[in-house]
């Protein structure tokens, strides 16, 4: 616990970690007056955006290499295959830990494929449209040739 030390409490701009675990404790121990209500609200704000920002980053990779693997034939490889099974169970696992992003999909969505340039490929080889829904985002069949999948 940090009150009661000597020496100064840390603050938010100077040592995050610090800080926010003396909030913590103040708020265990019931000392509100000494709390920092403010900054606490947005650090809870930025632990939301930080769920958002995780699903929308697993959302691209898979949507990136979808793109790659549809646009791309000859140039297919077993690494993008195990980053579009791997960020699928990314995406899955964000939306068990936080349900509430369910209703940010389309969002999320539509960020992802705003990075679709990421490919290398030319912007004008992409509809303006999203191509995949959210099924397809996770659950189309990509198989490596000659695996049982």
């Amino acid at each position: 616990m940090w009150f009661g030390r000597s020496r100064a409490p840390p603050t938010k701009r100077a040592d995050l970690y610090s800080w926010a675990v003396r909030q913590a404790d103040l708020l265990r121990a019931g000392l509100l007056s000494e709390i920092d209500p403010v900054a606490i609200a947005e650090e809870i704000d930025d632990a939301g955006e930080e769920e958002y920002y995780r699903l929308e980053s697993a959302l691209r990779v898979v949507m990136l290499h979808l793109l790659k693997w549809d646009h791309q034939r000859d140039r297919r490889s077993r690494s993008w295959l195990l980053s579009i099974h791997e960020d699928r169970r990314r995406v899955h696992r964000q939306l068990r830990w936080s349900p509430g992003l369910k209703s940010q999909l389309d969002e999320a969505l539509e960020a992802a494929y705003e990075a679709s340039s990421e490919t290398g490929l030319p912007l004008k080889t992409f509809s303006h449209k999203r191509p995949f829904d959210y099924t397809e985002v996770t659950e189309r069949p990509v198989a490596w040739a000659g695996d049982d999948k």
